[in-house]
């Protein structure tokens, strides 16, 4: 069960005010113990509960079939069964389906789980919001409500795993959902160490993606794991960065590349540094020559991503053969370089399309 020793955010009902109970899996394994102790069950109902929730798809505490009957309505009592209620589920025409949660304050989140050939992989959200106003990003609209806790990081991934078909289990995660993951750092390691220690997901299969916060990143790289770090970078110079990431005017390129050059020392894990392509802005050859020259030597993969569009927004992404060209001069100098494959565009599920709700108005639907 849950190590987050992050303080909750309470937990209000929207029409009368009156608190909530905490949901199970935000509950730490010591509190749950001594409750479980006071009601009279053994200490292995805890392990059997683990179970249920982690492993198994159940979505209510009543299907947890091998506990008494009596404790199972004591659970319900005294807990929810989840951080979350499931308000909205698109599914796209590539099978990408985006969830709408809404937070037992009222908040709403998004996250994805997308399908490829012998990989499923669930895109999760760190805030309420972002603070960073990428100028080609739906996640930053209305700005950022709240940090997640760490519960409310690492359910994303079970509830996205109940969508799945019994055969199927997610994969990998990535955490390139809503918000600035580094900025809530502390429940994201929180959420992290559940993925790997209770869900079993290896670190490696975990990517954490960042516009670049330099003091973070060099915690990240000595937390004794190996998971892999996407710098979010989307131009070569800091002039034309500071334009399209505001935040780059306080942090700078150099400090940015000293960091994940330091990651790399540590952990011997190669960047992965996302360049979001936005036509007639970033994406001429001589950007790409430029950012060849400022990857040079350096153990880098870039990863190219079209922008997608957003209806508020009036960024547009290049013509294909623009995309390929850019790549085309990464590649002559020696720059590894995918283009991402858009997944979830036609229900707004693919980067950059993730939001912040504002109201029930704003709410998914089938």
């Amino acid at each position: 069960m849950s190590q987050d020793t992050s303080p909750e955010v309470v937990a209000l009902s929207a029409d009368s005010g009156i608190p909530t109970p905490r949901p199970l899996l935000s509950v730490p394994k010591s509190e749950l113990l001594a409750w479980m102790a006071a009601v009279g069950q053994p200490g292995y109902r805890h392990k059997q509960i683990s179970q249920w929730m982690v492993d198994r798809r159940v979505t209510s505490f009543d299907q947890m079939t091998d506990l008494p009957a009596g404790f199972r309505d004591q659970l319900s009592k005294e807990f929810r069964f989840s951080s979350f209620e499931q308000v909205g589920h698109q599914i796209a025409s590539d099978r990408t389906e985006k969830l709408l949660l809404q937070l037992p304050d009222g908040e709403h989140m998004e996250c994805v789980l997308m399908r490829d050939p012998g990989r499923r992989t669930a895109c999760i959200s760190t805030q309420v919001g972002c603070a960073m106003g990428c100028v080609f990003c739906a996640s930053g609209l209305l700005g950022v409500k709240r940090d997640l806790t760490a519960a409310e990081i690492f359910e994303q991934v079970l509830v996205l795993h109940r969508l799945m078909e019994d055969e199927e289990r997610i994969t990998n995660v990535v955490v390139m959902g809503i918000g600035e993951p580094l900025a809530n750092y502390r429940n994201l390691m929180s959420a992290l160490e559940f993925l790997t220690d209770e869900f079993g997901l290896g670190a490696r299969r975990i990517t954490v993606s960042t516009v670049g916060l330099p003091k973070q990143i060099r915690e990240f790289a000595r937390c004794g794991r190996q998971f892999n770090l996407a710098v979010s970078l989307h131009a070569p110079n800091d002039e034309l960065r500071t334009e399209i990431v505001p935040v780059n005017q306080g942090i700078g390129l150099n400090e940015i590349l000293s960091a994940a050059d330091e990651f790399f020392a540590i952990t011997g894990r190669r960047i992965s540094y996302e360049y979001v392509l936005l036509s007639g802005i970033n994406d001429q050859p001589d950007h790409a020559q430029e950012l060849s020259m400022l990857l040079r030597g350096r153990n880098a993969h870039v990863n190219l991503i079209p922008v997608n569009s957003v209806s508020e927004l009036s960024v547009s992404a290049p013509l294909p053969p623009m995309t390929h060209r850019f790549a085309a001069v990464l590649e002559s100098r020696g720059i590894q370089v995918t283009v991402r494959k858009r997944k979830g565009t036609d229900i707004d599920a693919a980067c950059g399309q993730l939001r912040l709700h504002r109201s029930d108005s704003d709410r998914l639907t089938h």
